[in-house]
């Protein structure tokens, strides 16, 4: 798990059941072996004895130096809270600290664990599935790889990582950024650029082009339909595609860290 890579986009085959683990960082990999407990958190200061195997926000006193634990039970993985804040997991799931253990599915979750403020810490997990594992490169939903219309220039990426934040956040109901608010935010980002909405418009038109004879696959890696009655928008479903199959990931939401707020 070396690499700026996503751990969504690929991991080495592995095991099934081998668990990969990845902060901003840290990253461990673990065989599934029974009772074996993977703690993660801000880590020890000066008390002795309080350590963790997955350091996460390490310069944020909000998170607590051990606020999660992954334990291998009954032939699977679960996830428990023990820290002082709560741990966010995607369609709007909240573990608060001391709640049950929550059975971890195989494939990739990511978890946000909250720290000081609005701050949030990203640790992504992947459980590699009994199936085929993922291979090296650019894979979607089981481990099928994406095709080549899937690549993304970094101004695409841009445009909608910025356009599709709250997807990347795995906020409940999520919707696209406005194509003006889009453009603004676009503009700190690059201010040496010009950026209006028409541009924005015109690069995800060019990305949701190149993928309209996609159309099986997507329906073939699509677990559930998206609910909601925006589900039936263009860009509703192209964002929710571009996650679904891991095109676009939770640490591409880095590319906005030149954005305050």
């Amino acid at each position: 798990m070396s690499g700026s890579d996503s751990l969504a986009r690929g991991v080495a085959p592995a095991q099934p059941g081998t668990l990969h683990a990845r902060s901003a960082a840290d990253a461990v990999e673990v065989a599934p072996l029974p009772g074996l407990t993977v703690r993660f958190g801000r880590g020890p200061g000066d008390d002795v004895g309080v350590d963790v195997d997955l350091y996460v926000g390490r310069r944020d006193q909000g998170v607590s130096r051990r606020h999660g634990e992954l334990t291998y039970l009954e032939g699977g993985w679960t996830l428990r809270n023990v820290g002082q804040q709560a741990l966010r997991l995607p369609r709007g799931l909240l573990l608060p600290p001391g709640s049950d253990r929550t059975p971890l599915a195989a494939g990739y979750t990511p978890v946000f664990v909250k720290g000081s403020g609005f701050r949030e810490h990203l640790v992504e997990l992947y459980v590699v599935r009994p199936e085929q594992p993922y291979a090296d490169g650019p894979a979607g939903v089981a481990g099928r790889p994406l095709p080549a219309a899937w690549s993304l220039s970094d101004d695409e990426r841009l445009v909608l990582v910025v356009l599709g934040q709250r997807y990347l956040r795995h906020e409940p109901d999520p919707r696209p950024l406005p194509y003006r608010q889009a453009a603004e935010v676009l503009a700190i980002l690059r201010p040496g650029e010009r950026w209006g909405a028409q541009d924005v418009a015109r690069r995800v038109e060019a990305v949701r082009r190149r993928l309209a004879g996609l159309g099986a696959y997507l329906s073939a890696l699509r677990e559930e339909p998206a609910p909601g009655a925006r589900s039936g928008t263009p860009d509703h479903r192209l964002l929710t595609d571009l996650v679904a199959t891991a095109a676009l990931v939770p640490t591409d939401l880095a590319l906005l860290d030149g954005v305050g707020g």
